[in-house]
């Protein structure tokens, strides 16, 4: 269907989608059926677009950690915001990170207290940056899935082309497949099919997701986000589980291949290699996020400036009332969080769920309520 449509607004068109409500109707199963998607854009979309209500009540979509600031770790934040402190340093992050708390503060506050903080567009934002304060030490907060790290690593190569001494970059790149592999292993779960997301698929291809119906015996569908995308991919994880036969599916056909994107693969592995990463509400996950190569750790933070920080929680009232691991690991849905609404919100957040326009609080926020 979706591969003879040209424009957006086929892809809302509302002949089409009521089409394909009714064929998911009819093909859902009796019985209950979890539905994990692991892109912040699908949830926001299918809230945003009401899916919601078009379909049966048996299915159900589990939002998972499918936002990188999200799954930033508490460890992470609080050495970002140690080197803030540093009064010779400008710290470049993305804007979504600025409010994510560590244990006692937030690079937002740490901005209002006199750090030097700013928001960047791009990681390449850094090589002029650098440049243009060579008396100050530049660390960009690299934080991002398969989609973020082709930018960050072609930064890095031009950082080292230009031999800039000053400019470093401190990684939280994590892999989006070793994660599906972590939540498949919880039985808690009971998941029945994947929606993987489409940008980081535009980058990996569809071929990293064998191993799920492989190993794990269900279903995978690579999605777009469009309405006709999301209840296209459903539809087509449906047919599989009504035949019994798990594959991997791409319904982004448009956008995605089976190899993906030839060329930013070769960036990311030049620069960068896999190795275990904390993830925030799922812990430790092997070979699950991106570190430098040798030839490029004089650019790494880490490497550069490491830092030893006491392992601590934040242990106020709502700190510990959170439930944002659970959420990130789809347990629950935003709404059985006791602080939802009530004492979380946009305009003050207590976890990271409801701080990313892509964290599947702030979604359910928006549009659930």
């Amino acid at each position: 269907m979706c591969s003879f449509m040209k424009y957006i607004d086929e892809f809302r068109n509302k002949d089409l989608i009521k089409k394909l409500a009714e064929k998911i109707k009819a093909a859902a199963p009796p019985e209950k059926v979890n539905i994990m998607e692991v892109c912040g854009t699908h949830t926001q979309n299918f809230f945003r677009f009401g899916l919601d209500k078009l379909l049966p009540q048996q299915l159900n979509l589990i939002s998972g950690p499918g936002c990188p600031v999200c799954v930033s770790s508490q460890e992470y934040i609080d050495k970002a915001i140690l080197y803030a402190k540093d009064k010779h340093t400008i710290i470049l992050t993305f804007g979504d990170m600025l409010r994510v708390p560590g244990t006692k503060s937030t690079l937002e506050e740490e901005r209002a207290q006199g750090a030097d903080v700013r928001v960047a567009y791009s990681s390449l934002d850094a090589i002029s940056i650098a440049r243009q304060n060579p008396h100050k030490r530049i660390i960009f907060l690299a934080v991002g899935f398969e989609t973020t790290a082709p930018t960050v690593a072609l930064s890095i190569i031009h950082a080292k082309q230009k031999k800039l001494s000053n400019l470093f970059f401190f990684s939280a790149l994590k892999l989006i497949p070793p994660v599906m592999a972590c939540l498949l292993k919880d039985k808690r779960l009971n998941l029945s099919g994947f929606l993987c997301p489409g940008h980081v698929s535009a980058i990996i291809g569809s071929q990293p997701y064998d191993f799920i119906p492989k190993h794990f015996g269900i279903g995978c569908c690579v999605t777009g986000f469009e309405p006709v995308d999301i209840l296209e991919g459903i539809y087509f994880l449906l047919e599989q589980i009504l035949k019994k036969r798990p594959s991997v599916a791409n319904q982004y056909k448009r956008v995605v291949t089976r190899q993906g994107n030839l060329e930013a693969k070769k960036i990311i592995y030049r620069v960068f290699k896999s190795g275990d990463a904390s993830w925030r509400g799922l812990g430790r996950i092997p070979k699950s996020g991106l570190r430098m190569r040798e030839g490029y750790l004089k650019f790494d933070a880490e490497c550069a400036f490491p830092l030893k920080i006491k392992q601590t929680v934040r242990n106020t009232q709502y700190a510990r009332q959170c439930r944002c691991p659970d959420v990130l690991k789809g347990l629950i849905k935003p709404s059985a969080c006791a602080l939802f609404i009530k004492a979380c919100s946009p305009e003050h957040p207590v976890g990271p769920c409801m701080i990313s326009i892509e964290g599947a609080c702030n979604a359910y926020y928006k549009y659930q309520r």
